[in-house]
């Protein structure tokens, strides 16, 4: 049975990676090396084992219904997605191939301080359309996108699940590639919109407007929304899987960037005033663990702690501490004096002489501790900061000040003095980059957002271009795609 499954892994790769063909025998290798786990994803979206190996139609043809057949088999298919999106070497897991890391250098929160010439690209802006951490962002996110079109396929023709399960799950589905292309349309600007799991299709996709997949992104979050639990009953109260809050909150960030701020701040509001779930802690070491009363949504690993601990914290354990990256002046100067972010959430090492500083968010760096943290994707004062930007920007300074000072008091700071509108939208950004620093791209995606990235940037970075605000299409994407444009300056 192995021999036949190996055979069909060249099959696998060309359905699950519709919008990847060029690595399709690297992709071969890796499910064969990673055997039985891959091969038990794939079970679980797809088919059974026995039915995928057998069927005569085309695999792109292979019906959903045995997985969507019974309640507990369509959700172990969601429960796989979320299990693909914390694999550690990916955009959403946390590690050096991650959103959170590498955006984290192309802006101005991390400096690049060893060896590797992909990082080095990000911390120099100097990113070549052959490298290989920009088609891991790229291929892992349209991936997931695929699974998630998959699942929304199964769902809809199934009528084997029960109807609250299957809004739940339908829900999942669209949240998550709602957030998958917020990204993608972030970081690379106009991508393909793929809604099918026609690999065909994909193959040839064109580049659609950034406002096109805005659309989408809303829509699917709007369904999400409806589709959605209030609560994490459906997780045994755990906050890793999303719920109708997670929707409205990252609606709500969606508005903001779409500058439509009446809406950004009804949807930040629903999240703000749901006072029951969610609430600011005043322990800042309180934050990221399991469960934190401000996280919206997490990802959990059941036998060990994020993985952000072991890429942000040095190795002081050997006899040569390795320094990968420190902390920019340019975030250690913007802390206020007394700020308690400084204190609880950056720490230091000393190395011959020289102190660098480095993000402890998250606090464990050694496997095999017990389980007290959760990588965290979305939590309450985002929603404070979203509410204040846009309440600023529709001329409403008290209630925009309200919320900017939550967040200052909850860090130890006094109220704001900002008093008008472009004073506090200065202390926002300010504020933003002190609160949200390492997480998920928030400043890269600030300063592009709010057009000071050159401003910023181009007094930083030696050769900084307008046109490095957007990362390349991958090359080997763009060579197997005649449709498939590449972005300016690459």
């Amino acid at each position: 049975m192995m021999k036949t499954i190996k055979n069909n892994i060249t099959a696998l790769t060309n359905v699950l990676f519709p919008v990847s063909w060029s690595i399709k025998k690297q992709l071969k290798n890796r499910f064969w090396t990673s055997g039985k786990i891959c091969i038990a994803i794939l079970c679980i979206l797809f088919s059974s084992c026995e039915e995928f190996i057998d069927i005569d139609p085309p695999i792109t043809e292979i019906a959903n219904e045995d997985v969507f057949s019974a309640d507990e088999s369509a959700e172990r298919a969601i429960m796989g997605i979320y299990r693909e999106m914390t694999d550690i070497n990916g955009p959403a897991g946390g590690g050096r191939s991650s959103v959170a890391y590498l955006s984290s250098f192309s802006a101005d929160e991390l400096n690049y301080l060893s060896t590797d010439l992909g990082t080095i690209e990000f911390s120099t802006n100097a990113l070549l359309s052959n490298n290989g951490r920009v088609f891991t962002i790229w291929g892992k996110f349209y991936k997931y996108i695929f699974y998630t079109n998959a699942a929304l396929k199964g769902l809809g023709n199934t009528s084997n699940v029960n109807e609250g399960i299957k809004n739940q799950l339908e829900g999942e589905a669209k949240f998550i590639r709602g957030f998958c292309y917020f990204y993608l349309v972030n970081l690379y600007g106009d991508v393909p919109l793929i809604l099918s799991t026609d690999p065909q299709e994909n193959r040839l996709a064109y580049r659609t407007s950034k406002d096109e997949v805005y659309e989408q992104i809303i829509s699917d979050l709007e369904d999400a929304k409806q589709l959605l639990s209030d609560n994490y009953g459906f997780s045994d109260g755990e906050r890793v899987r999303v719920n109708k809050f997670a929707a409205h909150a990252l609606l709500a960030r969606i508005y903001l960037f779409l500058e439509d701020w009446e809406k950004a701040e009804a949807e930040a509001s629903l999240v703000i005033n749901n006072t029951t779930t969610y609430s600011l802690l005043t322990d800042l070491n309180g934050v990221f663990l399991t469960n934190s009363n401000e996280a919206i949504w997490q990802f959990s690993n059941p036998t060990d702690n994020p993985i952000e601990g072991w890429v942000f914290i040095p190795n002081v354990l050997s006899s040569s501490t390795q320094i990968v990256q420190e902390l920019s002046s340019q975030l250690i100067n913007a802390f206020e004096d007394g700020d308690q972010r400084k204190l609880n959430w950056i720490d230091s090492v000393e190395v011959d002489g020289n102190t660098f500083y480095y993000p402890f968010k998250y606090k464990i760096r050694e496997s095999g501790e017990p389980v007290t943290e959760y990588t965290t994707l979305l939590r309450l004062a985002e929603q404070y900061l979203i509410r204040a930007e846009a309440r600023a920007q529709q001329g409403d300074v008290t209630g925009a000040q309200a919320d900017l000072n939550v967040i200052r008091n909850r860090a130890g700071l006094e109220n704001t003095t900002a008093n008008d509108q472009a004073s506090l939208l200065a202390a926002i950004e300010q504020e933003r980059f002190v609160e949200l620093f390492t997480e998920w791209g928030h400043r890269w995606l600030d300063l592009k957002r709010t057009g000071r990235a050159d401003a910023v940037l181009g007094t930083l970075k030696t050769d900084w271009q307008p046109a490095d605000a957007l990362y390349p299409i991958p090359q080997s994407e763009v060579d197997v795609n005649a449709n498939l444009t590449q972005n300016p300056g690459y």
